[in-house]
């Protein structure tokens, strides 16, 4: 031990130590947290632990370099110096400032998302107005604050007290001792960076003992790196032209005709219209709620009571009992409803580089003579959702707080103006606040006659639960009950209020979460967890029906094509629910790193180590069980996933040209 800690190191010693007592703490802490979910096998346990220890010395071998590197350079005659002390004193307690700083965060990111950091921490740092906003809004920082900094100074005093300091400061320890006990370390940081990834943390099949074993700071630069996963670099997959003829095939049917049916694309014609069934030209309003779990409405089995209005809509509607979110992210679903593909690894295409000119539902739209609005409470700047609708044909409306479009956007842009604003919290405006906005906006287009298509992103169901008190009989802040009766309530009103314009009756309402609450669970991909509501109110000519058939969140606005009986050229994977056969229904799942194709309670979860996982599912407790592959079932999996990434990454989904 001191050959690896000279006198010199004494510090060293000592900041590796509080390290790894304090990431014991915390994977222990998050263990009993969720000890109801976690694999209590003794040498699973034992498993979680051991390759838990080996990530935290992985990620406190990088803390250290800088600091050893110092040590290496540092001459002698100058130990115990008053440079040598400002450095020394000045490096330690920023090490230990950060080291609690990233587990309190840790606490904070956990109770949200149940894993360790994400790629979500790493998008969280680009908006540090919402998310600063919203940790103050949901928890007492200056508490916290506080607390943090007297571990910081309490940690310093008792390391002085022990000696570390005098120790480092009086030591005569020369060049050769210094270079031989930093060796080790260069050498496991060296390893980490060739041959570690932090997969390898993922041994269990129980996801609660995969994130206890990882390090939260290492699993943060991990998602930074891994920020786009090309599908061809990453995943397991087949021939192209193999893929892309399994996704056309799936579109062989009267109604679609493809453009060019010699060409890797499924550009296509599709005929909705006939003699009778007539195209018909509603105004069309889509409300994305946040984060709404199917689990929330009465009509899926809650026992709360906390969606009346949208209960009493499942029975008025075209209700879709067996809808599934695409991912995790509000960025995902927006992925989803309106490019109307599947998941591609890594980032949402919202959020990439080269987002704009795609062909969306927006285009299916612009087509028919509808002017396209996309409406959010916050500042659009989050989640690079402004570049995205903008750059795509959208006109903005948005509680601009001074960041500004890109250049190369031709775009207009409203503002939800101070006196319109009854409630506003760390994400924005309240839900009857954008709800009145969008009546507003809606009350003007009426007046011009052209027919308007508004994306209306809601943010009330979401930490810290704020919303404007004495509507709903659970106090604002109580928690995510509150947050979803009210948001809840807030559709009600809405609709209420619509209905006493003169352009309701030719209306269309579209309802439908973005994702679920949460994400979290044991398996590889928690199936319930992406299970979520999503109606059609309103429509012409279309008795209310409960729609029992598998689909996905792509699919929704090709249904309402079909039923206002549209004919348009589309570059969309989705498709009509109503006219699905049982070799139609299907799902995809996935969060950034992996991608689940459902089927006839079958699931083939894809990674980025090219495994194919298969799985029968069970509906009733939610489990996965290992089965054997199926061939057929792998390559139809594996194709959508092909053929979306490689049309993303080959302009594919631009807007074809005329």
């Amino acid at each position: 031990m001191s050959k690896l800690f000279p006198k010199r190191f004494a510090l060293l010693k000592a900041y590796i130590g509080l390290f790894l007592i304090l990431s014991f703490i915390v994977r222990l802490s998050f263990l009993i947290w969720n000890f109801s979910e976690v694999d209590k096998n003794l040498f699973t346990l034992g498993n979680t632990f051991v390759i838990g220890f080996l990530f935290d010395v992985a990620t406190i071998s990088f803390f250290a370099i800088p600091y050893i590197i110092c040590l290496l350079l540092f001459p002698k005659r100058f130990y115990g110096s008053v440079v040598d002390k400002v450095i020394t004193y000045f490096g330690f307690s920023l090490g230990v400032l950060i080291v609690f700083f990233s587990f309190f965060g840790e606490f904070t990111f956990w109770d949200e998302f149940q894993r360790r950091y994400n790629f979500i921490a790493v998008d969280y740092l680009i908006y540090t107005y919402e998310v600063v906003k919203n940790i103050n809004e949901s928890y007492p920082l200056p508490i916290l604050i506080s607390t943090m900094l007297a571990l910081v100074f309490a940690s310093i005093f008792i390391v002085y007290k022990l000696g570390y300091f005098s120790k480092a400061f009086k030591s005569e320890t020369p060049f050769k001792p210094k270079l031989i006990a930093s060796m080790p370390w260069f050498l496991i940081v060296a390893i980490c960076i060739f041959f570690v990834t932090n997969k390898q943390a993922d041994f269990s099949e129980n996801r609660y003992n995969n994130e206890l074993a990882k390090s939260g700071i290492y699993s943060f630069f991990a998602a930074f790196r891994n920020n786009e996963l090309p599908y061809n670099e990453f995943y397991k997959t087949i021939p192209k032209e193999q893929a892309f003829q399994t996704v056309k095939s799936s579109f062989s049917d009267s109604r679609n005709t493809f453009i060019n049916p010699n060409v890797n694309a499924i550009y296509r014609s599709i005929v909705n219209s006939d003699s009778i069934s007539r195209p018909s030209k509603p105004n069309v309003i889509f409300i994305c709620i946040e984060s709404l779990s199917g689990s929330f409405l009465k009509t899926f089995g809650g026992k709360s009571n906390i969606t009346p209005i949208l209960d009493s809509l499942a029975n008025k509607s075209l209700f879709f009992e067996n809808l599934y979110a695409t991912g995790t992210r509000t960025v995902r679903g927006m992925e989803a409803i309106t490019l109307s593909i599947p998941p591609t690894p890594g980032r949402s295409i919202v959020k990439r580089k080269n987002n704009q000119g795609l062909f969306t539902i927006g285009e299916v739209f612009k087509k028919q003579g509808y002017e396209r609005n996309f409406f959010y409470g916050g500042d659009g700047y989050f989640d690079n959702m402004n570049t995205y609708f903008g750059g795509n044909g959208f006109n903005i409306v948005d509680r601009g707080r001074g960041f500004l479009l890109d250049k190369s956007i031709t775009t207009t842009r409203t503002n939800i103006e101070d006196d319109e604003v009854t409630f506003e919290n760390a994400w924005g405006v309240c839900d009857m606040d954008i709800y009145n906005k969008v009546l507003k906006e809606a009350d003007k287009a009426h007046k011009t006659g052209t027919p308007f298509f508004d994306f209306v992103m809601t943010t009330s169901n979401h930490k810290p639960y704020t919303y404007p008190e004495g509507k709903i009989d659970i106090p604002s802040g109580a928690g995510r009950h509150g947050a979803v009766k009210y948001t809840d309530y807030a559709i009600g009103e809405f609709i209420k209020k619509a209905k006493q314009k003169p352009w309701y009756d030719n209306t269309v309402f579209v309802i439908m979460s973005d994702h679920c609450a949460s994400s979290a669970g044991r398996w590889e991909l928690d199936v319930k967890n992406y299970h979520i509501p999503a109606l059609i109110f309103n429509l012409p000519n279309q008795q209310p029906e409960k729609v029992n058939k598998l689909a996905s969140q792509i699919d929704v606005f090709p249904t309402l094509f079909s039923v206002l009986n549209w004919d348009y050229e589309s570059n969309l994977f989705g498709k009509d629910i109503l006219s699905m056969q049982p070799k139609d229904e299907r799902a995809f799942i996935g969060n950034y790193r992996k991608l689940g194709y459902l089927k006839d309670d079958k699931i083939l979860i894809l990674d980025e180590q090219a495994n194919a996982n298969f799985y029968s599912w069970n509906p009733s407790d939610n489990s996965l069980n290992t089965i054997p592959s199926e061939e057929k079932f792998q390559n139809k999996s594996i194709s959508f996933y092909q053929v979306a990434d490689d049309l993303y990454r080959n302009e594919g989904l631009k807007i074809k040209s005329e």
